[in-house]
């Protein structure tokens, strides 16, 4: 019924719009989404910094942060407050905010306080809603700082000196099921650690030893921020350069390697891809878990150095798959339409991927990448081959190097960044720094499918795993069962093309039954481990025809 219904509604569609093609797009590569590429929105032509790290808070409010030594922002600190820092290498004192907290449902922001460098850096969630951030540069390698949402707009950044073992810059985090963040890698650290530390370490920091970075160093790194994913049988998957293993982090075990990605071109900083696992699925049953990852883009071999000389090569057009949980997995090969570097891969709340922001020609650094790529790329997994891409409408904004993206509960892409420069440069270079904000709607928001759209009205805020839930929700037109699913998404801590933590996880629903009009109740189950969704919280959709709702905030315990 779903397949007849929008293919009925995608025939009557194309009857009555134009479509726009790009010529670098297979003729064979028809758009599922008829009559619509989405609709880009300019929330803010400055924020006053450049959103180089993005985090979605279970409050709907966005903590955003750039860098420290950039010199001054165009947004001052409220109260007359400043920061002194006699280590910063450009202002000792500087009066102006380098990180700020949007609030989603009113479009405004507020100035944080930062008092050391957050530059490129990582972050994760607690199970509690505390975002935890490690590392950066200079005297702010060595930190962790923690922003706990309020009620009152008075909480602000609480900075930790000395809190990591190791210099941490260009790490990844990633939450465990226990609720631990285990900290991975960063410039020159073949090594992690875990935050927080357990009560008999406190005295004795511990890093551990991680050859595997080591071997996947070259001449331009491209090991930096390595994709990390949390499995379901509670290892990680572990890819850096063009090589991935499977990891016992407790262990301090490399259980596996698997095939090295083809191409044998590198998909980590500096030569910057992107990085997803798969929706987990677990309609039919914990054991019948598939996970399954998928990396985009990058830049090719020669292309850092070459861009160093001036020279800018064209970026990688491949996409990869790989079952990790199969016993011997191997590549599955796939083409974009357009070639891609430095772009954030984003799971959307119906299961797709939308690949957003980067370039199509050089590497990810100062200045480093030409050819902006303007135009985002939904990508349907579960489609066929020839019908899996989709080219979207383009943005006016080159959204180049520190440029981020993530997903807001209400279905949009947030964007925004891009500074491919030391210092904020808004003239005489050919891609100026970017302070503005950005949304993105993908075409499922459309206003054609509001019929379809369904609304959540009441559910469980709380859920345990294994357990029953309900949700009511209501739909003008409702087609069956057969199409309604229901979706939790651990949103992202995104910043140099890779969104940590993300996962999305497809529940098992036991029925559908109708209330009153319009109205219907589900009852699902939950997550089965603490391996598939670590606790915390996550933004629940029903899916109705391919149509999400607007999320709703739960909490996993």
């Amino acid at each position: 019924m779903l397949i007849n219904f929008l293919c009925i509604k995608c025939l009557f569609l194309q009857l009555s719009f134009h479509f726009i093609f790009v010529p670098l797009i297979p003729s064979q590569v028809l758009p599922p989404y008829a009559g619509s590429q989405g609709e880009w929105n300019l929330l803010h032509e400055s924020i006053g910094i450049s959103a180089m790290h993005m985090q979605l808070l279970h409050d709907n409010r966005v903590i955003m942060f750039d860098r420290t030594d950039f010199g001054q922002s165009n947004l001052s600190l409220s109260g007359g407050r400043c920061r002194f820092d006699p280590y910063d290498t450009v202002l000792h004192t500087d009066c102006t905010a380098h990180s700020i907290l949007y609030d989603v449902a009113t479009n405004a922001y507020r100035p944080l306080m930062v008092q050391t460098d957050t530059w490129c850096s990582s972050g994760s969630v607690l199970p509690n809603g505390t975002l935890v951030q490690s590392g950066g540069y200079n005297d702010g390698d060595h930190v962790v700082r923690t922003f706990t949402p309020c009620d009152d707009d008075q909480c602000d950044w609480i900075e930790l000196p000395q809190h990591l073992s190791e210099r941490r810059w260009y790490a990844t985090n990633q939450i465990l099921p226990d609720g631990r963040i285990i900290i991975i890698g960063g410039r020159r650290q073949f090594n992690y650690e875990f935050y927080p530390k357990s009560d008999e370490d406190l005295s004795f920091p511990q890093t551990f030893m991680l050859h595997f970075l080591l071997e996947t160093r070259d001449y331009a790194e491209n090991n930096l921020y390595p994709f990390v994913h949390l499995l379901p049988d509670g290892n990680l998957f572990i890819f850096a350069n063009t090589r991935s293993i499977l990891f016992d982090y407790k262990q301090n075990k490399v259980l596996k390697e698997y095939p090295e990605i083809p191409g044998a071109d590198p998909r980590n900083y500096p030569s910057t891809g992107s990085s997803v696992l798969l929706p987990l699925d677990e309609r039919n049953g914990s054991t019948s878990v598939q996970a399954e990852i998928m990396i985009c883009g990058g830049a090719q071999n020669a292309s850092f150095a070459l861009a160093t000389q001036g020279v800018f090569i064209r970026a990688i057009s491949t996409c990869g798959r790989l079952v990790v949980s199969h016993a011997n997995p191997s590549w599955v090969m796939e083409e974009m339409p357009l070639p891609r570097v430095m772009g954030d891969m984003i799971l959307l709340p119906n299961g797709d991927v939308i690949i957003i922001n980067g370039a199509q020609l050089g590497t990810a650094g100062w200045e480093l990448a030409r050819g902006p790529m303007t135009r985002p790329i939904i990508y349907r997994p579960s489609e066929q081959t020839s019908r899996r891409f989709s080219v979207m409408e383009p943005s006016t904004r080159p959204r180049m190097y520190h440029s981020s993206a993530i997903l807001l509960t209400d279905g949009r892409v947030l964007i925004g960044g891009s500074n491919p420069h030391i210092y904020y440069n808004f003239t005489n270079v050919v891609y100026p720094t970017d302070l503005s904000l950005e949304a993105y709607s993908p075409p499922y928001l459309s206003a054609e499918y509001a019929t379809v759209r369904p609304k959540i009205l009441s559910l469980n805020e709380t859920i345990g795993y294994k357990a029953t839930f309900q949700v009511r929700f209501s739909v003008e037109e409702y087609l069956s069962a057969g199409v309604v699913s229901v979706r939790l998404i651990a949103p992202s801590f995104t910043t140099h093309s890779f969104g940590m933590n993300q996962k999305m996880v497809v529940l098992k629903i036991l029925e559908v039954s109708h209330v009153t009009s319009y109205v219907y109740h589900l009852a699902a189950v939950a997550p089965s481990t603490a391996e598939i969704a670590p606790p915390g919280y996550y933004l629940l959709f029903v899916v109705h025809a391919e149509i999400p709702s607007s999320g709703m905030w739960v909490k996993m315990e």
